[in-house]
């Protein structure tokens, strides 16, 4: 019994290990034409659309909720010891802290992961079962250039773009929370955020960005490279393609906490 138990163990953890590997060696090959991105632009900009433009009034949604959750946990922590009149001064510096460095970048990652990741690996994963990505390859035309290329230099640069969207109306909602239901001020509330901001918060938001999307481009197109047995195939690595994004995003975050 404890001797099978260690068998599915090992087996399982050499799968993993397995595709830790693929996707290292996907990164390398989809790097190699990271310099072709200029040339292939029409390729890029149409991915960077899907990623951007058209998940904009998603992560705007998002953040505005993001930050008005923040303001309103850190409003009552305060208030439920007495002390929200001695913290007032000092709110809206935490909250921006909160929002620049790890609510907004993980936040809108998850949501980038749930609608990118997923769609990028169902147009993929349907692309090999139908075998077009075979046809690809008769043509002399790499998919690591034409599909996965675009697809992750999209990601790189319109994550980072999308967190400060969601780091500005994360700050709107959190102002509006507080200015309803503590009476604080604009003046109070942001010359706070403009007293104990520091530059560092908001560049570890934007590399956190930065890495979480490259990662959840990367998963997505190695679970649509990999995917199998037709439409529920396909189904199958939308939902697995978004189940690993979501849970190296949070790995790599509690590294980034770690070292940061």
């Amino acid at each position: 019994m404890l001797g099978n138990a260690l068998a599915r163990f090992g087996r399982m953890m050499m799968d993993a290990l397995a595709e830790v590997g693929q996707i290292v060696y996907l990164l390398v090959r989809v790097g190699i034409y990271m310099p072709r991105a200029f040339k292939d632009r029409a390729l890029v900009l149409e991915q960077m659309k899907i990623v951007g433009s058209d998940s904009l009034p998603l992560v705007v949604l998002v953040g505005s909720f993001t930050g008005a959750i923040a303001a309103l946990q850190a409003t009552n922590l305060f208030a439920k010891f007495n002390l929200i009149g001695i913290a007032r001064p000092f709110i809206g510096g935490s909250i921006a802290t909160v929002v620049f460095t790890e609510l907004t970048p993980v936040l809108t990652a998850l949501v980038i992961a749930g609608r990118v990741g997923g769609a990028i690996a169902a147009q993929i994963g349907t692309m090999k079962v139908s075998e077009q990505i075979d046809a690809l390859e008769m043509m002399a035309i790499d998919k690591n250039r034409y599909l996965g290329m675009p697809r992750a230099m999209a990601a790189l640069t319109m994550m980072p773009v999308l967190a400060v969207f969601s780091n500005v109306v994360a700050l709107a909602g959190a102002f509006v929370l507080t200015s309803i239901k503590f009476d604080f001020t604009a003046p109070v509330f942001f010359d706070s955020i403009i007293k104990f901001f520091q530059v560092s918060e908001i560049m570890t938001g934007i590399t956190k960005s930065f890495v979480f999307g490259g990662f959840t481009a990367l998963i997505g197109v190695h679970v649509g490279f990999h995917t199998e047995g037709g439409a529920e195939g396909v189904g199958a690595s939308t939902v697995r393609a978004f189940t690993i994004s979501a849970a190296s995003i949070l790995v790599i975050d509690a590294i980034f906490g770690v070292i940061i």
